[in-house]
């Protein structure tokens, strides 16, 4: 009960957005267009009917047996996605009538009469819901499993010895298993994680939308991970959404997969690999502690970081952090929402360098929400560390 007004005030919030959003669309395409009625108001029943589903789809997946949320979820999850490009692509379309408006780009300096507005409203209309469903199609097909790209990048380190010159760990993130997200995705990431023959495996957070109960079977793959140095598991901010993280957890645990919770491990004698819970988890002894997490350190190894959102870079690197390893922002997952993202979070994808310290954003292996990746390929990430 203690998260009934966080979850009541997000559902506000989202309710505003998606009001304003379906109400854009419907001027746009409904209205501005004059269509006549039964048409008109069989798609005004339908477009709103669709973005009421949204919020009461968020809330039903939580209360509802999985079986019967995941067709429902698709659904609305598919049509969010749809409502993000179709306002994207009408507000292009406004912003070029605003332009010839002021440019002014009127043929002989005529201005269109009525019955050419409507009709250029009509093919303008028409052109959006085309490019809608082209764009849509190809997100859907990007969100694949089949799609998930391997990205490699080498990343020097300060004092990394000459024994582990070419340690290769492989960074998976973001997977959100969940209404949409299920057994086969997880298999397709297992096999293609393994097919690497990594030395170390590192799972940095938003792993599950659901809890053990529900998602125990689509998860059950991830034992058949292998590494010689072992694989490791740092909470996001999804779990903490469940209640039964510490479930998680000790599930993980058993299944040989190792969660560092404000804590460090050495490897090979050659450098530590430190990870801490997600900087908004909360709960008796859930917090992000990244010196707890560094205490005690001896020598000049250097420090690999694995914790969940790239804003902990801030703090990580205070303290000295080398390099350290994040998803959260899913790159933007459909172009052009990674502007947006930009304005919230300072690092968005890629590496970056401040200092002597290094910051790696994954784009994600999975996808949460909308089941669709637009211009932002999900990646699996294969780290070569190098001498610096």
């Amino acid at each position: 009960m203690h998260n009934l007004p966080r979850i009541s005030l997000f559902l506000a919030i989202v309710s505003s957005v998606l009001f304003l959003l379906h109400y854009y669309i419907w001027a746009r395409l409904i209205r501005d267009t004059g269509l006549a009625d039964p048409l008109r108001a069989s798609l005004t029943v339908a477009l709103f009917l669709l973005g009421f589903m949204i919020p009461l789809g968020m809330i039903f997946n939580r209360l509802a047996p999985r079986a019967l949320t995941t067709p429902f979820m698709w659904i609305i999850y598919t049509w969010l996605g749809m409502a993000f490009l179709l306002n994207v692509l009408l507000a292009v379309t406004d912003l070029a009538r605003l332009l010839a408006v002021a440019l002014p780009l009127r043929l002989q300096g005529q201005s269109l009469n009525p019955e050419r507005r409507l009709f250029l409203a009509k093919m303008v209309g028409l052109g959006v819901v085309a490019a809608n469903l082209g764009m849509s199609l190809v997100g859907f097909l990007g969100a694949s499993a089949s799609a998930i790209q391997v990205k490699r990048l080498k990343v020097a380190l300060t004092g990394l010895p000459q024994s582990l010159e070419g340690f290769r760990m492989v960074q998976i993130t973001d997977i959100h298993v969940g209404p949409t997200i299920g057994r086969h995705f997880i298999e397709t990431i297992v096999k293609e994680v393994n097919a690497l023959q990594p030395d170390l495996v590192a799972i940095t957070g938003d792993l599950m939308d659901g809890t053990l109960a529900q998602l125990m079977d689509g998860v059950e793959p991830l034992k058949q991970l292998a590494a010689k140095e072992g694989v490791y598991f740092v909470t996001g901010n999804h779990e903490y959404y469940t209640g039964d993280v510490d479930e998680w957890l000790a599930w993980l645990s058993s299944i040989g997969i190792r969660p560092l919770r404000n804590e460090r491990v050495t490897i090979r004698q050659g450098f530590d690999l430190a990870g801490t819970d997600d900087i908004s988890a909360h709960g008796p002894g859930h917090q992000q502690d990244i010196p707890k997490a560094l205490a005690g350190r001896t020598g000049d190894r250097p420090v690999v970081l694995m914790a969940h959102q790239p804003r902990s870079f801030k703090e990580a690197k205070s303290l000295g952090v080398d390099l350290q390893l994040a998803g959260h922002t899913h790159g933007g997952q459909i172009y052009p929402f990674n502007f947006v993202v930009g304005l919230f979070e300072p690092y968005v994808r890629g590496l970056y360098r401040e200092g002597k310290s290094q910051l790696y954003v994954s784009c994600g292996t999975g996808y949460w929400g909308p089941p669709m990746r637009l211009g932002v390929p999900a990646e699996i990430t294969e780290i070569t560390l190098t001498r610096g």
